[in-house]
């Protein structure tokens, strides 16, 4: 099968098909061309994307992921990104090795095309040259022999004519003899011109022309493989960069799959726990008295009647729980217990306002249990105050005495985790302009040490403002975890703040909360000489103030150094009395004595509850 012997007359039918080749292929190049813009743009959108939903730095959404859903999700961001440059390693593949090489093939296939085919248009014109030379040839004997006849012809004539001269037919006779010799000489080249056209006719039939298209032939060939092997390249680009589609995808199934909802509960009771204990029950209040009563000692309640001179701003006696949401059905008229505060909050607590609560018909008692279950154990009524006005107005203490006590456990920790990192980074620096003091020393002409001093001594400064910073803020975190129970004794080790630190008093406020480690106030030094006569006066009411009910019996199965604020010791094998059951914290408070009670870990511990006892009751 050759295009030089079957098409051999189809030279103008072979010039367009093999156009139209060249143009396919063309076709083909702006096809990949433009699935190369559509890979980068859809690159480019996927990046966009991934950089759209990335968490701002400094920002609340990077908070938000210490979630394992929100880490999974920014996995899924990351996995995208990687999987937006897999489609421009598409696109940069298929340009290098498609377009940019299809392009240049196109632009030698043309060269090539127009060569040849100038070939045949060469052996074409040839051949038509030698055709006319033959034609012409053809001609010229055509008409010799005319002429030769027609000489013959009046030679004939004139010498069978008597009336004419010999001379006459002499001159006949010659002028027939030229007319014959030119036929001759005009036969001779038509012979010579024929034999000369037919060999160039088989010669361009049967091998130029047969070359030339075979040639083509070739060519197209050539052509129908590139385009072939090109197609192959297109889909080879693509299936090399599956592998690692598949790992960006795997690694969003991964991400999935590492979601942990128990972990994201925890997260959430790691961040929004206050250490605060719900209110307790409240008892009932006895209106039937016709004499002046005293207000219960788990009420908020004014009395009518009395002429105290604290006075609350709110007239509702409902909700005791001021962090509760209030109920928005139209029936309830009841104000939360932050309402009754309204007053009370917005005025610093005075000294004669406490020293009037005392005991009698004519003036309110305060219990202290009665703020210990409207807002923790243990806390005063200025602690209260405080607190529930940092929630309304938004303040931030320098020592997060704000917030509650785990929170600001946390508040702090970060705190000084932070001035760590500083104080490090300024004796890094500060080492290398130490050595870089010493180069210059070495070698004078590199610098002035002297010029290094002025550094130095600025750096020095701000290494010891950090520390006298990190100082104040861990002696914050040390009376913090002096008062909370919940770390483990090897978690305060670990912190460094648990053997040999007492946390320094700040008040007498918070010296008297030895009964439980869920402190949360530290009170400001302008407040200091007010809070300790206020404690003090405070206190003085309730120190009849009954102990705490036992609800069971222990034993000691470990010996435990009870040394921080708020513990007790106890001896391996001793027993105790159970007065308040371990609320999920890791520690159960007990007592030796009416004088002698704290908290040791319930792990030491072996515990018999009373199941009739008042109070007793397991917290999960």
């Amino acid at each position: 099968m050759s295009w030089g012997t079957e098409l051999w007359d189809q030279f103008d039918n072979l010039e367009k098909h093999t156009q139209w080749g060249i143009d396919i292929l063309e076709k083909y190049i702006k096809f990949v061309k433009e699935r190369t813009e559509i890979e980068l743009s859809y690159a480019k959108q996927l990046r966009n994307l991934s950089k759209k939903y990335q968490p701002k730095k400094n920002s609340k959404e990077e908070e938000e992921h210490r979630y394992t859903a929100c880490k999974a999700f920014l996995s899924t961001l990351n996995e995208m990104n990687d999987y937006a440059g897999q489609h421009e390693v598409i696109s940069e593949n298929m340009t290098s090795q498609i377009t940019v090489e299809l392009a240049r093939y196109v632009q030698e296939l043309k060269q090539e095309r127009k060569s040849h085919f100038h070939e045949g248009r060469k052996a074409q014109q040839h051949i038509e040259t030698c055709w006319k030379q033959l034609e012409s040839s053809k001609r010229r004997f055509e008409r010799d022999c005319k002429e030769a006849d027609r000489a013959q012809q009046y030679f004939e004539k004139m010498d069978a004519d008597i009336n004419v001269t010999k001379a006459d037919v002499e001159k006949a006779r010659q002028q027939a003899q030229i007319r014959h010799q030119m036929a001759e000489d005009s036969k001779a080249d038509y012979s010579s011109i024929l034999q000369k056209f037919n060999h160039e006719q088989r010669e361009y039939y049967y091998s130029h022309i047969p070359t030339i298209f075979q040639k083509i032939q070739e060519m197209e060939e050539r052509r129908i493989v590139r385009m072939g092997e090109s197609m192959k390249t297109y889909a080879e680009v693509d299936r090399q960069v599956v592998p690692i589609i598949g790992k960006c995808l795997d690694g969003i199934v991964k991400a999935a799959e590492s979601i942990d909802q128990k972990n994201d509960s925890q997260l959430v009771i790691e961040a929004y726990k206050s250490g605060f204990e719900p209110p307790g029950d409240i008892e009932f209040e006895d209106y039937t008295q016709p004499m002046k009563r005293t207000i219960s000692e788990n009420s908020l309640s004014n009395s009518r009647e009395g002429k105290a001179e604290l006075k609350f701003g709110g007239k509702s006696k409902g909700k005791l729980w001021p962090f509760i949401k209030k109920n928005k059905s139209p029936k309830q008229q009841k104000e939360p217990l932050s309402h009754r505060f309204n007053e009370f909050m917005t005025s610093k607590p005075k000294i004669h306002c406490f020293r009037s609560l005392k005991r009698g018909t004519q003036s309110f008692c305060f219990h202290k249990e009665l703020m210990k279950r409207t807002i923790g154990k243990p806390t005063y009524a200025f602690e209260a105050r405080d607190y529930v006005l940092s929630l309304k107005l938004g303040a931030a203490p320098e020592d997060f005495s704000n917030l509650p006590p785990e929170q600001r456990r946390k508040k702090l920790q970060q705190k000084v985790d932070e001035l760590n990192k500083d104080i490090q980074k300024e004796m890094d620096q500060r080492d290398a302009i130490t050595k870089m003091k010493d180069v210059y020393l070495k070698n004078p002409q590199m610098g002035d040490p002297a010029s290094l001093d002025h550094k130095l001594t600025e750096v020095s400064q701000n290494i010891e403002k950090l520390r006298l910073e990190a100082q104040k803020f861990e002696a914050w975190l040390a009376e913090v975890e002096g008062r909370l129970p919940a770390r483990s004794e090897q978690a305060r080790r670990q912190s460094g703040m648990y053997d040999g630190q007492t946390a320094p008093p700040v008040s007498n406020c918070a010296q008297d909360r030895e009964s439980s480690p869920d402190g949360s106030y530290t009170e400001e030094q302008s407040q200091e000489s007010e809070v300790k006569v206020l404690a003090t006066d405070f206190d003085d009411e309730f120190d009849d103030e009954e102990p705490l009910p036992a609800i069971g019996t222990c034993k000691a199965l470990y010996t435990f150094d009870g040394q921080n604020e708020g513990t007790i010791s106890v001896v391996e094998g001793e027993t105790l009395y159970v007065i308040e059951e371990d609320k999920g914290d890791g520690w159960t408070r007990i007592r030796r004595s009416e004088d002698e009670e704290g908290y040791v870990p319930t792990s030491y511990v072996e515990v018999y509850l009373d199941k009739n006892a008042k109070g007793a009751k397991t917290y999960i």
